[in-house]
């Protein structure tokens, strides 16, 4: 299955990258609006040839180039949503103030310099598959967006009017959703990732909990996420549950004086276990444990990664994929 474009109807289509690819490391969506000839679009992808590429099946799809399209709209401040920014760089730019900071503070040298330092073993093997090849970092020109957006601001696209839906502090420390009401379409955003596990980079979680019961309240038809296959309420349910029963399985270890790293260990995933990026439940839980705790999260995402290699080696065994080449043991890990 090829990344493509979906014509959702009335106008609106995405572009589904990660609907193929399981874990939804950098594999993100986008979204397009269009009403007689003006368009407004929704994220852009991890780098600027990926965005090209996209850019081009929309014109594909609806004869708009670029030049055509007005607004970008940035859901968050994450490579995968902004790296490709640049190519968007004659329109009007719009994201919530949170993440325009967050993406001042990452840009694409940082991942450059990941990469370029790499650690020796499973862990630097594993990193070059999250960020390596076909992903191109270097070159990539950060691109702000020019003007903050916030809750309840309206657009107008043609004759549509298209509503910001500010959600704050959840899978990031900015994020915002796209509602298109004639239509019954939401561009959620990392709000929702489908078939493969949502990561709790911010939060708290009952914020992320919260913002998902509403729009299950919304008239809303269609829901585009960030990472996965278009839905409707069903795969919401999906994101909820999951976020849900970490939270609760966390907090019960949290009340019962397990430490972070047993926590993690204790908590079966059952039906979430198969998952694409199952590791992610290593964040999950040390950002609950620091919001129960009331202390600053970790800051160090390398360490958080490092975290997590135990847990992509468990996956990899269960589905009978290669291992990575030190051997980790997905229980204690160590190298046996």
């Amino acid at each position: 299955m090829e990344d493509k474009v979906v014509d959702l109807g009335s106008g609106a289509y995405c572009y589904l990258q990660d609907s193929n690819r399981g874990s939804g490391w950098g594999w993100s969506n986008s979204g397009l609006i269009v009403d007689r000839g003006e368009a407004i679009m929704v994220d852009t992808l991890r780098d600027e040839p990926l965005t090209a590429k996209m850019l081009d099946a929309y014109m594909q799809a609806t004869g708009l180039k670029p030049q055509d399209i007005g607004t970008l709209i940035n859901t968050h401040s994450d490579a995968d949503h902004t790296y490709g920014n640049r190519l968007m760089r004659h329109a009007r730019i719009m994201a919530s103030r949170e993440a325009v900071q967050a993406m001042v503070d990452r840009p694409p040298t940082v991942m450059q310099n990941y990469l370029d330092n790499l650690p020796k073993g499973a862990f630097g093997e594993w990193l070059v598959e999250m960020w390596g090849p076909p992903f191109q970092f270097r070159g990539t020109q950060p691109t702000l967006p020019n003007e903050y957006i916030k809750d309840g601001q309206e657009l107008r696209v043609g004759d549509k009017t298209v509503k910001i839906i500010e959600v704050g502090h959840a899978h990031t420390v900015g994020d915002i959703m796209v509602h298109v009401p004639q239509d019954k379409i939401l561009f959620t955003g990392d709000i929702i990732f489908l078939n493969n596990t949502p990561v709790l980079w911010s939060g708290p979680a009952g914020n992320w909990i919260r913002a998902l019961d509403n729009i299950l309240e919304m008239d809303i038809e269609t829901y585009v996420p960030g990472h996965g296959p278009v839905t409707d309420k069903n795969g919401v349910r999906k994101t909820r549950e999951y976020l849900v029963y970490v939270e609760q399985e966390t907090r019960k270890r949290f009340d019962a004086g397990l430490s972070l790293e047993d926590a993690i260990q204790d908590i079966a995933l059952g039906e979430f276990e198969d998952w694409g990026g199952s590791e992610r439940i290593v964040v999950n839980v040390e950002r609950i444990y620091a919001h129960l705790s009331g202390v600053e999260p970790m800051k160090d995402v390398f360490a958080l990664l490092k975290m997590m290699l135990p847990y992509v080696e468990r996956a990899r065994r269960r589905k009978g994929g290669a291992k990575l080449e030190s051997g980790i043991c997905p229980t204690c890990g160590e190298k046996h």
